[in-house]
């Protein structure tokens, strides 16, 4: 045991809390929101966990990392070891400390949370990840085995890069295959950059990259080339699949084909992969007008709207149709955004959106709603208030509704199952109908969080292992007698 403060003592501590830029100067900037913790904040912090005999948070992480182990090693100041504990888990620790949801997971049910406020466990891991990069002292882990099987990834968002460093740290020969112009998929164009910063993206591909993986970006696959040429042609012995939902969601209202009506997928990509903030220094510029409604209430929905503030709108509507209680985006992210300013119209939906003579948006028609009885996800349903329309000035909106995978792998890879959403069909080990194809993420799930990828890359790669080391000890051949 390393804390040496009895249980009740360790209640008494309150959580410590991160420190932040002022509103008031991060809405004119796009540099981080969340300073992390310092060392003092971090060892108070440890000290609040109770070290259980069984730390179940360890279950409520999709990764299962050691969390009781490396909480121990931060408050005996081995915040190296800490980071490297782990990593044996999870190869992308300063990405989760920054954009996991731990309050819905490991935090979720730590014990300390039944009756206190719960062991900040994803600050934790984000300021001794900070602290090995700080102290230039990550170290690459030692691949004891090399193995000749070429294994494809395709995609280099969160579930293709975990499964990229699990099976270089196996010992196969791994490329990464991305479509756009740099790596990290959702990561860098849908997550913004005070969220989660370029550098430490960045960094965090070169470790992977420091295994051995190759990365080819620019890389098409189902044009480029197909996933059975990456077999036939290329020589690879399995292929993961973690190409993302990248095609956006749209509701269907009469008005969304005007100028100045985004999907959040383009908006944030434009901004966060082609820097359209830096215009003219970059030449991807993007038309933001002075009153911008984001349609929505996750995560996705957040960014957009708080990127709006930061890019000049000098009004920014979060335009939900249930209530505060129901927004799905995590709790730290609402809270940033009201003190930013955005204005939430909860208990709205629009129904149509206005031009004007030259097909630009300048208004959308909105009708209040009301909670009925829960509907198939457990939320209570939206149901409108008759007679409740009105019109919300606007010049700009942006629809943050869900997404859909890209069709272009399941129509050029022939017998591969595919789930009705355009979703590829997996078993519990990531398995798909073809031998020897993988996939995970949101292509399997259809959306999720950065950390549900990693945790489908991760057990793929295990699966991936398991299928190459049965190939080649398989017998050739059997007789029945």
């Amino acid at each position: 045991m390393s804390n040496i403060l009895k249980p009740s003592q360790r209640m008494k501590i309150p959580r410590q809390h991160s420190m932040e830029q002022p509103a008031a100067d991060r809405v004119q900037n796009f540099t981080e929101v969340s300073l992390g913790l310092d060392e003092v904040l971090a060892l108070t912090e440890a000290s609040r966990c109770l070290e259980c005999t069984q730390p179940i948070c360890v279950n409520g992480c999709p990764v299962n990392v050691d969390i009781k182990a490396f909480i121990q090693l931060v408050s005996e100041h081995k915040y190296v070891d800490a980071v490297r504990k782990i990593r044996e888990s999870n190869y992308l620790p300063a990405v989760c400390g920054r954009v996991c949801p731990q309050e819905e997971q490991c935090e979720a049910v730590c014990t300390l949370g039944k009756k206190f406020d719960p062991v900040a466990i994803g600050k934790l891991e984000r300021f001794v990840a900070d602290y090995e990069l700080k102290m230039d002292q990550y170290t690459s882990p030692v691949v004891v085995e090399r193995r000749d099987e070429k294994v494809a990834i395709v995609g280099s968002g969160p579930a293709g890069l975990t499964c990229a460093a699990e099976l270089a740290k196996k010992g196969y020969r791994v490329t990464v295959f991305e479509a756009l112009h740099e790596a990290g998929g959702v990561l860098r164009y849908g997550i913004p950059e005070f969220r989660l910063p370029r550098e430490i993206l960045d960094v965090e591909i070169d470790r992977v990259k420091s295994l051995g993986v190759e990365l080819q970006t620019n890389f098409v696959v189902g044009r480029t080339a197909t996933v059975d040429e990456l077999f036939d042609s290329w020589g690879f012995s399995a292929i993961f699949l973690g190409t993302g939902a990248g095609t956006p969601h749209f509701m269907g209202i009469p008005g969304e084909n005007l100028i100045g009506v985004y999907s959040a997928n383009e908006f944030l990509t434009r901004v966060n992969l082609m820097k359209a903030y830096k215009f003219p220094d970059y030449d991807t510029p993007v038309r933001l007008g002075k009153r911008v409604a984001v349609i929505g209430g996750g995560n996705t929905a957040m960014d957009a709207v708080r990127t709006s503030l930061r890019l000049g709108a000098e009004k920014a509507y979060l335009v939900y149709r249930r209530s505060r209680n129901e927004i799905p985006a995590r709790l730290e992210e609402i809270h940033h955004a009201e003190e930013e300013g955005v204005q939430f119209m909860l208990l709205t939906n629009p129904t149509r959106i206005l031009g004007d003579e030259r097909n630009t948006v300048k208004a959308m028609e909105c009708l209040r709603m009301e909670l009925g009885e829960p509907d198939a996800s457990g939320r209570r349903k939206p149901v409108p208030v008759p007679g409740s329309e009105f019109i919300l000035e606007v010049d700009t909106v942006i629809m943050a509704v869900g997404q859909a995978p890209n069709p272009i792998i399941q129509a050029t890879t022939p017998g591969l199952g595919t789930g009705k959403k355009g979703t590829v069909n997996v078993n519990e080990h990531q398995q798909t109908n073809r031998p020897g194809i993988f996939a995970g993420g949101d292509l399997a799930r259809g959306g999720a969080t950065v950390i549900l990828a990693m945790r489908d890359g991760k057990e793929a790669a295990s699966a991936i292992d398991a299928y190459l080391r049965e190939k080649i000890t398989a017998p050739k051949s059997s007789s029945q007698g």
